[in-house]
């Protein structure tokens, strides 16, 4: 049985590496037909070394970075095939595929790259680091209160754009010699100036319920998801309404860890279609597009697990309930929001009617919102974030010049 599984997981590691190959070739086919990168044109490039299955993690900076790019032009750097075809499908923003260290180097000389920005810790970040004379900075994904929020890996990078006074408490707590004034630029959420899109729908006088679970985690302590414990019973109960409208958004990675997971949320996806197949003005929605900002404008009210989208709602200064985590094991961190958040626990699911009600018409909590929406985020004037963004940058680039100039470049 053991050399039958070694036979197996030899073959699966040789389709994935033919793979790999065939997507490489295609990818630079697909580069090749278009217009070439003008020598010195970028000045900002995104580094990303994930693949497709993480592509939410840059989908989110599109519309921040298009703009900035007005003023200083960007580049996301991909180093894997299939991240790459996806961000060229997306056309979002210019990219440079360079899988290779040596890639890298070649794209870097072409180039006048003075700020490497960062959307998540992947190892290979690490090979980028080599590369001086230009600031690398970590913008994160998100905004949370989950661990990943406070890793020790933020001394790699020479500054982080955070959000606000919640995540500098955050970081000030964890983090030991590190110095948060220097290192630190508060920008507020960019994204949240984006919340717009057509609707897939024409609204009517049903609540809007945004249903957007986390997936299942890979250890214990990040067992945050709650597809299985409460997204079933909750769902069902808002379809059956006739008065509510669920928009129903999976995190992509759902059941890649486990599987009864992955079939909870086929379940899920399936009561939504026949929810609409029994009444067509219903118009429920199974959301697994690229784009995220119109579903956290027109939800009435959201329901998320502890993940980053708690944070992407609470930007937009809406009613939202959090899934407690029914595993005893997950991490809760108390000390920020969620010691004071509308929490829903797996027993209180099938009651999910009475409990969206609630959040929509009590004044307290509508205060307690306003509150926690200024502590983590700062201003939330339309506008206000983005500007934090451009200045962060051109503060920035001043500093590359202050250095540059020290350095004799």
């Amino acid at each position: 049985m053991g050399v039958a599984r070694d036979v197996k997981t030899a073959v699966g590691l040789l389709r994935k590496a033919l793979a790999s190959r065939r997507a490489k070739h295609a990818i630079r086919a697909a580069l090749a037909a278009r217009p070439p990168h003008t020598p010195g044109t970028f000045r900002i490039a995104v580094y990303f070394a994930d693949g497709d299955v993480n592509m939410y993690q840059m989908r989110q900076w599109y519309r921040p970075l298009a703009e900035l790019a007005h003023t200083h032009p960007v580049v996301v750097m991909a180093r894997s095939a299939t991240g790459a075809a996806a961000l060229l499908k997306d056309d979002a923003l210019p990219v440079a595929f360079v899988p290779t260290v040596r890639d890298i180097e070649r794209f870097l000389d072409a180039q006048d790259i003075r700020i490497v920005l960062y959307v998540n810790q992947n190892t290979r970040n690490f090979q980028m680091f080599r590369y001086g004379e230009r600031w690398h900075v970590f913008i994160n994904h998100g905004e949370s209160d989950k661990m990943y929020m406070t890793t020790n890996q933020y001394k790699a990078y020479d500054y982080a754009l955070i959000a606000g006074q919640a995540a500098r408490e955050r970081l000030s707590r964890t983090l030991w010699d590190f110095d948060l004034d220097r290192r630190t630029i508060e920008i507020g959420r960019p994204q949240a100036d984006h919340y717009s899109g057509e609707l897939p729908y024409t609204p009517d006088q049903r609540t809007v319920v945004l249903y957007a679970p986390t997936w299942e985690g890979d250890r214990p302590a990040a067992h945050y998801g709650s597809i299985r414990t409460h997204g079933e019973a909750l769902v069902q109960a808002l379809l059956a309404t006739g008065r509510h409208r669920v928009i129903y958004r999976p995190h992509p990675r759902s059941g890649v860890v486990d599987p009864e997971f992955g079939e909870a949320n086929q379940r899920i996806i399936q009561a939504i279609e026949a929810a609409n197949a029994a009444d067509p003005e219903a118009h429920h929605v199974y959301d697994d597009g690229p784009d995220l900002g119109w579903q956290l404008a027109a939800a009435d009210v959201a329901i998320a697990d502890i993940s980053a989208m708690v944070y992407d709602r609470l930007a937009a200064g809406k009613p939202l309930l959090i899934t407690r985590p029914a595993d005893p094991a997950a991490e809760v961190d108390e000390g920020g929001y969620l010691s004071a958040c509308e929490w829903l626990r797996a027993e209180d699911a099938p009651r999910i009617v009475e409990e969206v009600e609630r959040v929509r018409h009590d004044p307290e909590a509508a205060e307690r919102l306003r509150h926690w929406v200024t502590h983590y985020f700062g201003d939330t004037t339309p506008g206000a974030a983005t500007a934090r963004l451009h200045a962060a940058i051109e503060q920035l680039m001043a500093k590359w010049d202050d250095w540059s100039a020290r350095a004799g470049r």
